[in-house]
Protein backbone atom coordinates (compact mmCIF):
# COMPACT_ATOMS: atom_id res chain seq x y z
CA UNK A 1 0.00 0.00 0.00
CA UNK A 2 1.45 3.05 -1.01
CA UNK A 3 0.67 6.76 0.67
CA UNK A 4 0.39 9.58 -0.84
CA UNK A 5 1.13 12.80 0.43
CA UNK A 6 -1.56 15.77 0.17
CA UNK A 7 -1.04 18.74 -1.96
CA UNK A 8 -1.26 21.29 0.65
CA UNK A 9 1.04 19.74 2.57
CA UNK A 10 3.87 18.83 -0.29
CA UNK A 11 3.62 22.74 -0.55
CA UNK A 12 4.62 23.12 2.84
CA UNK A 13 7.49 21.09 2.71
CA UNK A 14 8.97 22.71 -0.64
CA UNK A 15 8.02 25.89 0.94
CA UNK A 16 10.05 25.23 4.17
CA UNK A 17 12.73 23.71 1.99
CA UNK A 18 13.09 26.83 0.51
CA UNK A 19 13.25 29.18 3.33
CA UNK A 20 15.75 26.78 4.68
CA UNK A 21 17.93 27.33 1.95
CA UNK A 22 17.23 31.02 1.76
CA UNK A 23 18.15 31.29 5.41
CA UNK A 24 21.65 29.22 4.85
CA UNK A 25 22.11 31.63 1.63
CA UNK A 26 21.84 34.49 3.90
CA UNK A 27 23.67 33.30 6.97
CA UNK A 28 25.85 36.82 8.32
CA UNK A 29 29.26 37.00 7.29
CA UNK A 30 32.05 37.08 9.16
CA UNK A 31 31.38 34.71 11.57
CA UNK A 32 34.94 33.77 12.03
CA UNK A 33 38.03 35.43 11.85
CA UNK A 34 39.54 36.23 8.16
CA UNK A 35 42.43 35.62 6.81
CA UNK A 36 44.29 38.27 4.98
CA UNK A 37 47.30 36.61 2.91
CA UNK A 38 50.52 39.44 1.87
CA UNK A 39 52.32 37.42 0.03
CA UNK A 40 55.39 39.58 0.84
CA UNK A 41 58.04 40.02 3.94
CA UNK A 42 56.86 42.08 6.51
CA UNK A 43 57.82 45.78 6.63
CA UNK A 44 56.95 46.43 2.88
CA UNK A 45 53.85 48.77 1.20
CA UNK A 46 51.70 45.64 0.70
CA UNK A 47 52.48 44.64 4.33
CA UNK A 48 51.90 48.27 6.10
CA UNK A 49 48.46 48.79 3.70
CA UNK A 50 47.34 45.30 4.35
CA UNK A 51 47.37 45.65 8.10
CA UNK A 52 46.17 48.81 7.97
CA UNK A 53 43.21 47.49 6.02
CA UNK A 54 43.07 44.85 8.07
CA UNK A 55 42.79 46.36 11.44
CA UNK A 56 39.77 48.82 10.19
CA UNK A 57 38.12 46.22 8.68
CA UNK A 58 38.17 44.24 12.01
CA UNK A 59 36.67 47.02 13.71
CA UNK A 60 34.24 47.61 10.60
CA UNK A 61 33.13 44.00 10.41
CA UNK A 62 33.27 43.40 14.66
CA UNK A 63 35.30 40.23 13.87
CA UNK A 64 39.12 39.54 13.38
CA UNK A 65 40.86 40.11 9.64
CA UNK A 66 44.14 38.49 10.20
CA UNK A 67 47.21 39.18 7.77
CA UNK A 68 49.10 36.49 7.35
CA UNK A 69 52.75 36.98 6.04
CA UNK A 70 53.47 34.35 3.06
CA UNK A 71 56.26 35.58 0.72
CA UNK A 72 57.81 33.89 -2.28
CA UNK A 73 58.41 34.41 -6.13
CA UNK A 74 57.35 37.83 -6.31
CA UNK A 75 53.91 37.61 -4.42
CA UNK A 76 53.04 34.40 -6.76
CA UNK A 77 53.56 31.93 -3.72
CA UNK A 78 51.14 33.67 -1.36
CA UNK A 79 48.45 34.70 -4.04
CA UNK A 80 48.43 31.03 -5.76
CA UNK A 81 47.10 29.76 -1.66
CA UNK A 82 44.17 31.97 -1.96
CA UNK A 83 43.34 30.72 -5.79
CA UNK A 84 42.59 27.91 -4.31
CA UNK A 85 40.98 28.82 -1.27
CA UNK A 86 37.13 28.39 -1.18
CA UNK A 87 35.21 31.73 -2.26
CA UNK A 88 33.86 31.77 0.96
CA UNK A 89 34.86 34.88 1.87
CA UNK A 90 37.39 34.31 4.85
CA UNK A 91 40.67 34.17 2.75
CA UNK A 92 41.99 37.33 1.12
CA UNK A 93 45.21 38.43 -0.56
CA UNK A 94 46.76 41.30 -0.53
CA UNK A 95 47.18 41.24 -4.51
CA UNK A 96 49.23 43.73 -7.01
CA UNK A 97 51.00 44.76 -10.26
CA UNK A 98 53.82 42.21 -9.21
CA UNK A 99 51.95 39.23 -8.26
CA UNK A 100 48.86 39.90 -11.01
CA UNK A 101 49.88 42.26 -13.97
CA UNK A 102 53.59 41.59 -14.49
CA UNK A 103 54.12 37.80 -13.25
CA UNK A 104 51.82 36.73 -15.78
CA UNK A 105 54.34 37.92 -18.44
CA UNK A 106 57.37 36.98 -16.39
CA UNK A 107 56.40 33.40 -16.55
CA UNK A 108 54.52 30.59 -18.55
CA UNK A 109 54.58 28.08 -15.39
CA UNK A 110 51.88 30.46 -13.81
CA UNK A 111 50.10 28.57 -11.10
CA UNK A 112 46.61 30.60 -11.21
CA UNK A 113 45.03 32.61 -13.76
CA UNK A 114 45.45 36.37 -12.25
CA UNK A 115 41.92 37.32 -13.80
CA UNK A 116 40.18 33.89 -14.23
CA UNK A 117 41.02 32.54 -10.80
CA UNK A 118 40.80 35.87 -8.55
CA UNK A 119 37.46 38.00 -7.33
CA UNK A 120 38.97 41.32 -7.54
CA UNK A 121 37.25 43.25 -4.69
CA UNK A 122 38.84 46.91 -4.69
CA UNK A 123 42.63 48.60 -5.33
CA UNK A 124 44.21 49.99 -2.05
CA UNK A 125 46.57 52.33 -3.91
CA UNK A 126 50.51 52.30 -4.20
CA UNK A 127 53.25 54.49 -4.48
CA UNK A 128 54.90 56.03 -7.84
CA UNK A 129 57.96 55.45 -9.31
CA UNK A 130 60.60 57.66 -9.25
CA UNK A 131 63.68 58.19 -11.13
CA UNK A 132 67.03 59.42 -9.41
CA UNK A 133 70.43 59.99 -10.04
CA UNK A 134 73.54 60.35 -7.65
CA UNK A 135 74.34 63.93 -7.01
CA UNK A 136 77.32 63.30 -9.11
CA UNK A 137 76.09 62.75 -12.27
CA UNK A 138 76.06 66.21 -13.84
CA UNK A 139 72.11 67.18 -14.34
CA UNK A 140 69.42 69.06 -12.87
CA UNK A 141 66.26 68.20 -14.57
CA UNK A 142 65.00 65.43 -16.88
CA UNK A 143 65.78 66.65 -20.06
CA UNK A 144 69.05 67.22 -19.30
CA UNK A 145 69.49 63.55 -18.05
CA UNK A 146 67.91 62.30 -21.16
CA UNK A 147 70.46 64.34 -23.48
CA UNK A 148 73.49 63.31 -21.05
CA UNK A 149 72.44 59.69 -20.68
CA UNK A 150 72.17 59.80 -24.95
CA UNK A 151 75.72 61.33 -25.16
CA UNK A 152 77.10 58.30 -23.17
CA UNK A 153 74.68 55.30 -24.44
CA UNK A 154 74.66 52.57 -22.57
CA UNK A 155 77.76 53.97 -20.27
CA UNK A 156 75.20 54.41 -17.24
CA UNK A 157 74.44 51.98 -14.78
CA UNK A 158 70.69 52.29 -13.08
CA UNK A 159 69.50 49.57 -10.53
CA UNK A 160 66.16 48.53 -9.75
CA UNK A 161 64.57 46.10 -6.87
CA UNK A 162 65.34 43.14 -9.50
CA UNK A 163 64.63 41.43 -12.71
CA UNK A 164 60.88 41.92 -13.81
CA UNK A 165 59.78 44.18 -10.90
CA UNK A 166 58.27 47.51 -11.52
CA UNK A 167 61.14 49.82 -10.84
CA UNK A 168 62.81 47.87 -13.43
CA UNK A 169 60.19 47.85 -16.51
CA UNK A 170 59.49 51.40 -15.55
CA UNK A 171 62.88 51.93 -16.88
CA UNK A 172 62.69 49.89 -19.57
CA UNK A 173 60.14 51.43 -20.47
CA UNK A 174 61.30 55.61 -20.08
CA UNK A 175 64.31 53.68 -22.11
CA UNK A 176 61.83 53.03 -24.83
CA UNK A 177 60.32 56.37 -24.81
CA UNK A 178 63.13 58.23 -24.86
CA UNK A 179 65.68 56.48 -26.99
CA UNK A 180 67.74 56.37 -23.82
CA UNK A 181 70.27 53.45 -23.37
CA UNK A 182 71.40 52.39 -19.63
CA UNK A 183 72.73 49.33 -18.57
CA UNK A 184 70.32 47.66 -16.08
CA UNK A 185 71.51 46.38 -12.40
CA UNK A 186 69.71 44.53 -10.86
CA UNK A 187 69.39 43.86 -6.59
CA UNK A 188 67.65 41.62 -4.88
CA UNK A 189 65.08 44.39 -3.14
CA UNK A 190 65.32 48.03 -3.21
CA UNK A 191 66.93 48.91 0.00
CA UNK A 192 70.82 47.46 -1.67
CA UNK A 193 69.87 49.65 -4.43
CA UNK A 194 69.62 52.63 -2.97
CA UNK A 195 72.73 51.73 -1.10
CA UNK A 196 74.72 51.02 -3.98
CA UNK A 197 73.27 54.87 -5.80
CA UNK A 198 74.29 56.65 -2.76
CA UNK A 199 77.85 54.85 -2.37
CA UNK A 200 77.98 55.80 -6.10
CA UNK A 201 78.34 52.35 -7.73
CA UNK A 202 75.65 52.96 -9.81
CA UNK A 203 74.73 56.17 -11.79
CA UNK A 204 70.53 55.75 -11.82
CA UNK A 205 68.10 54.36 -9.36
CA UNK A 206 64.48 53.40 -10.39
CA UNK A 207 62.27 52.35 -7.47
CA UNK A 208 59.11 53.37 -5.32
CA UNK A 209 59.11 56.79 -4.29
CA UNK A 210 58.40 55.88 -0.67
CA UNK A 211 62.07 53.80 -0.84
CA UNK A 212 63.61 56.33 -1.56
CA UNK A 213 61.99 59.31 0.16
CA UNK A 214 64.77 59.55 3.03
CA UNK A 215 67.61 59.52 0.57
CA UNK A 216 65.97 62.36 -1.89
CA UNK A 217 65.16 64.80 1.35
CA UNK A 218 68.39 64.32 2.89
CA UNK A 219 69.88 65.42 -0.50
CA UNK A 220 71.89 62.20 -1.01
CA UNK A 221 69.81 61.53 -3.94
CA UNK A 222 68.28 63.47 -6.77
CA UNK A 223 64.72 62.95 -7.93
CA UNK A 224 64.07 64.07 -11.37
CA UNK A 225 60.80 62.99 -11.95
CA UNK A 226 57.66 61.01 -10.32
CA UNK A 227 55.71 58.69 -11.98
CA UNK A 228 52.02 60.60 -10.40
CA UNK A 229 49.41 62.62 -12.92
CA UNK A 230 50.03 65.34 -10.57
CA UNK A 231 53.10 66.33 -8.07
CA UNK A 232 53.12 65.00 -4.46
CA UNK A 233 52.35 67.28 -1.81
CA UNK A 234 55.81 65.75 0.40
CA UNK A 235 57.55 66.53 -2.92
CA UNK A 236 56.60 69.77 -4.13
CA UNK A 237 59.37 70.36 -5.96
CA UNK A 238 60.05 67.35 -7.92
CA UNK A 239 57.91 67.41 -11.34
CA UNK A 240 56.17 64.58 -12.62
CA UNK A 241 56.66 62.68 -15.94
CA UNK A 242 53.44 63.54 -17.31
CA UNK A 243 54.24 67.44 -16.84
CA UNK A 244 57.03 66.79 -18.63
CA UNK A 245 55.81 65.53 -21.68
CA UNK A 246 55.64 62.02 -21.20
CA UNK A 247 52.31 61.35 -19.96
CA UNK A 248 52.61 57.49 -20.68
CA UNK A 249 54.52 57.01 -17.69
CA UNK A 250 51.80 57.14 -15.13
CA UNK A 251 52.09 54.44 -13.35
CA UNK A 252 52.52 53.17 -9.19
CA UNK A 253 53.53 50.17 -7.88
CA UNK A 254 49.97 49.30 -6.64
CA UNK A 255 48.04 46.91 -4.60
CA UNK A 256 44.51 45.42 -4.08
CA UNK A 257 42.30 43.09 -2.03
CA UNK A 258 41.50 40.16 -3.79
CA UNK A 259 39.81 36.84 -2.82
CA UNK A 260 39.27 33.54 -4.87
CA UNK A 261 37.13 32.99 -7.92
CA UNK A 262 33.27 33.02 -7.01
CA UNK A 263 32.97 35.09 -4.07
CA UNK A 264 29.51 35.57 -3.06
CA UNK A 265 28.54 39.20 -4.74
CA UNK A 266 27.19 41.03 -1.45
CA UNK A 267 30.19 39.99 0.53
CA UNK A 268 32.46 41.86 -2.25
CA UNK A 269 29.87 44.72 -2.28
CA UNK A 270 30.34 45.12 1.44
CA UNK A 271 34.12 44.64 1.74
CA UNK A 272 34.89 47.26 -1.46
CA UNK A 273 32.72 49.64 0.51
CA UNK A 274 34.60 49.73 3.85
CA UNK A 275 37.83 49.69 1.93
CA UNK A 276 37.09 52.65 0.06
CA UNK A 277 35.84 54.37 3.45
CA UNK A 278 38.53 53.03 5.25
CA UNK A 279 41.40 53.98 2.62
CA UNK A 280 39.68 58.19 2.97
CA UNK A 281 39.78 58.37 7.02
CA UNK A 282 41.64 61.25 8.01
CA UNK A 283 44.58 59.09 9.74
CA UNK A 284 44.82 56.65 7.01
CA UNK A 285 44.98 59.39 4.13
CA UNK A 286 47.87 61.29 6.28
CA UNK A 287 49.57 57.96 6.95
CA UNK A 288 49.50 57.26 2.96
CA UNK A 289 49.77 60.78 1.70
CA UNK A 290 53.23 60.42 3.74
CA UNK A 291 54.83 57.51 1.69
CA UNK A 292 53.92 59.33 -1.34
CA UNK A 293 50.77 57.11 -1.91
CA UNK A 294 46.96 57.87 -3.13
CA UNK A 295 44.26 55.85 -2.53
CA UNK A 296 42.04 53.75 -4.35
CA UNK A 297 38.59 54.18 -4.93
CA UNK A 298 37.01 51.91 -7.83
CA UNK A 299 34.16 49.76 -7.18
CA UNK A 300 34.62 46.06 -7.63
CA UNK A 301 33.54 46.36 -11.69
CA UNK A 302 36.39 49.09 -11.90
CA UNK A 303 38.88 47.40 -9.95
CA UNK A 304 38.70 44.23 -12.28
CA UNK A 305 38.69 46.18 -15.41
CA UNK A 306 41.71 48.49 -14.00
CA UNK A 307 43.65 44.47 -13.61
CA UNK A 308 42.72 43.59 -16.94
CA UNK A 309 44.46 46.43 -18.29
CA UNK A 310 47.30 46.71 -16.29
CA UNK A 311 48.21 42.97 -17.38
CA UNK A 312 47.43 44.39 -21.06
CA UNK A 313 49.68 47.20 -20.79
CA UNK A 314 52.75 45.82 -18.90
CA UNK A 315 53.24 42.71 -21.30
CA UNK A 316 54.62 44.25 -24.15
CA UNK A 317 57.20 46.15 -21.63
CA UNK A 318 58.33 43.21 -20.91
CA UNK A 319 58.50 41.00 -23.74
CA UNK A 320 60.72 43.96 -24.85
CA UNK A 321 62.79 44.29 -21.77
CA UNK A 322 63.68 40.09 -22.01
CA UNK A 323 62.98 40.01 -18.33
CA UNK A 324 61.56 36.68 -17.23
CA UNK A 325 61.07 33.96 -14.23
CA UNK A 326 61.45 30.76 -15.62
Amino acid sequence: MTTSIPRFALRMLLGASVLTAGVAQAAPWPMKPVRVIVPYAPGGTADTLGRVVATHLGDSFKQSFIVENRPGAGGVTGSAVVAKSAPDGYTLVISGIGSHAIAPSLSKKMPFDAMGDFTHIAVLGGPPNVLAVHPSVPVKNLKDFVAYAKAHQGALNYGSPGNGTQGHLFAENFMQITGVKMTHVPYKGANPAVSDLMAGHIQALSTTLSTAAGQIRSGKARALAVSTKSRVSEFADVPTFAELGHPELIATTWFSLSGPAGMNKDIVQRLNAEVRRILQLPDVRQKLTAEGIEPGNLDPQQSTAYMAAEIKRWAPVVQASGASID
